[in-house]
């Protein structure tokens, strides 16, 4: 176990998150031989910690500090103070995500050069391509036993699963299987296969679904190079008069505030704290926050375009049975300008508990209609819908100046309105869930409206020219060198894919392009 590095000690790199880009970027240095302090602002919870029972679970691992939403989405009506079911634990929200991990297309690496103009619309090409990431992509999906590749059986199909994939068959989809997923089909890397609990999304309680909390972060500490301070909150980013980035404060477990020295920070905040970061770091010589000579801190947020469907049948599912979401349906995530949207979405398996269901079916509903399909809840099949939404400038993290959280520093606002092409693209999404539950049988169908956000992406996007973004191909910020991002806020554009498998890629690159760059001494 690494010997506690000293608040002076300025050769460490501090990563502040321990997600899918934080965790993992903060274990492939430490096995590099880099010095890293991890801050996370979450307790820290292991499998055997995990509670069965989504309230209390919720109550465990949510991110729960005060934020405000706004704009015309539907979570601002529903869930005004809740825009993401995130966590706030070690592990982050790999502790909650479902396991899908796909990669991105190739064509979604170019959006914009491949999908031409679209109004309203702040498309941008990334600046690194499918070629670039492609070895990368192989060490991510080795990492986290990605079932269907490395000679990994795909897991078996529920019930939920096997009433979607009749479905899917019927109305002639070809790209339908139980996915590539992060949830060991067969004993793997340590962990052993999924028990099909069915609470993927409370913690893994077998360790089956990789999560950096039971993986990257204990190997990291176990090469002596990783501290890993938990309960620890950054309150903002520090630098010297020449702007280069020399610690951070943050307030410990007991509300005291300290300040650890560094060598470089890399940001792994999520795409709303790490903006909110960057913004309440805002000094005389940054006077819009750090890294933000753009502008473009907090812009372009993106949550993917969502939905659900859930189909009633005449006999029982009981979809709660095993994987949450171990079922995919790909064929619609194409580019295809026809169907009158420009990219593609999957449909994916979904099933919530009896208490979700009723929280998330249709939010503020009441009467007969609604407890009747709650009635039906044993006979249901449910998918979600994840699609590539259109980035926009207007859609942005800022800061609340109005309300504070319990440290005193002014919330995230996240600000978001539909794009038409999400619109469409939804539209389009729901006709089609509905009729590969009608294709089966469907009594009833119900597309019901978005979650509070679990994709969070883009508000430090990556471009090649310094004015349209935030960080380079690197994830290092255009303006200052020594100032990393490293989570999905990086994302210049969002894709049909769910997006943790990429977190993990890009993760990995930067942890090797990092180390490179101190044995250069660059950094």
């Amino acid at each position: 176990m690494a010997a506690p590095f000293d608040f002076n000690d300025d050769s460490v790199i501090v990563v502040i998150g321990t997600g899918a880009g934080g965790g993992v970027l903060s274990n492939e240095l430490a096995q590099r031989g880099v010095s890293v302090v991890a801050l996370e602002a979450g307790g820290r919870y292991l499998p055997e910690d995990y509670i069965n029972d989504e309230w209390e679970s919720f109550g465990q691992l949510a991110w729960l500090d005060p934020r405000t939403t706004s704009g015309d989405w539907r979570v601002a009506k529903d869930f005004s103070g809740l825009p993401a079911w995130i966590v706030k634990a070690v592990g982050g929200t790999t502790t909650h995500w479902a396991g899908a991990s796909i990669r991105f297309q190739d064509h979604e690496w170019k959006a914009k050069t491949n999908y031409g103009p679209v109004q309203g619309a702040n498309l941008l090409d990334w600046p690194i391509d499918a070629a670039e990431m492609a070895p990368w992509y192989d060490k991510a999906e080795a990492k986290l036993g990605v079932t269907r590749t490395n000679n990994l059986a795909g897991l078996p199909g529920n019930n939920n699963y096997k009433v979607f994939e009749a479905g899917a068959k019927a109305l002639g989809y070809k790209e339908v299987h139980t996915g590539r997923m992060a949830i060991n089909s067969e004993d793997y890397d340590g962990r052993m296969a999924c028990q099909q609990t069915g609470f993927c999304f409370q913690g893994c309680k077998w360790g089956a679904k990789w999560s950096s909390a039971y993986t990257d972060i204990p190997r990291g500490e176990a090469t002596g190079n990783l501290e890993v301070r938990s309960k620890a909150h950054v309150a903002r980013i520090l630098h010297d008069d020449s702007g280069k980035v020399t610690g951070v404060e943050y307030f410990d477990e007991a509300g005291n505030l300290q300040m650890q020295m560094a060598r470089a920070v890399c940001v792994a905040g999520n795409s709303f704290e790490s903006p909110r970061l960057l913004l309440n770091s805002a000094s005389s010589m940054f006077p819009d926050g750090l890294a933000n000579s753009s502008g473009q801190v907090g812009r372009n947020y993106m949550r993917h375009m969502t939905g659900s469907v859930y189909g009633v049948f005449d006999k029982p599912v009981k979809m709660w049975r095993g994987t949450t979401m171990a079922g995919i349906i790909q064929d619609e995530a194409r580019h295809d300008p026809s169907r009158g949207f420009v990219g593609g979405y999957e449909l994916e398996t979904l099933a919530l508990g009896l208490p979700f269901m009723a929280a998330f079916l249709d939010p503020g509903s009441w009467g007969r209609e609604f407890t009747t399909a709650l009635d039906a809840y044993e006979n249901m099949a449910g998918m979600w819908i994840v699609g590539e939404d259109m980035p926009q400038e207007t859609n942005r993290v800022t800061l609340n100046h109005d309300v504070k959280d319990q440290w005193g520093l002014p919330v995230a606002n996240v600000h978001f309105s539909d794009h038409p092409n999400d619109v469409a693209m939804r539209n389009h999404a729901y006709s089609r869930g509905i009729a590969v539950y009608e294709a089966v049988g469907a009594t009833r169908t119900f597309p019901t409206p978005p979650y509070p956000s679990t994709h969070n992406l883009g508000t430090n996007r990556m471009s090649e020219n310094p004015r349209d973004g935030v960080v380079n191909k690197w994830g290092q910020t255009h303006d200052i060198p020594n100032l990393f991002v490293s989570d999905g806020s990086q994302f210049t554009t969002g894709a049909a894919e769910n997006p943790t498998l990429t977190i993990v890629a890009l993760a990995m690159r930067q942890a090797d392009h990092i180390a490179g760059e101190l044995t250069r001494g660059n950094l």
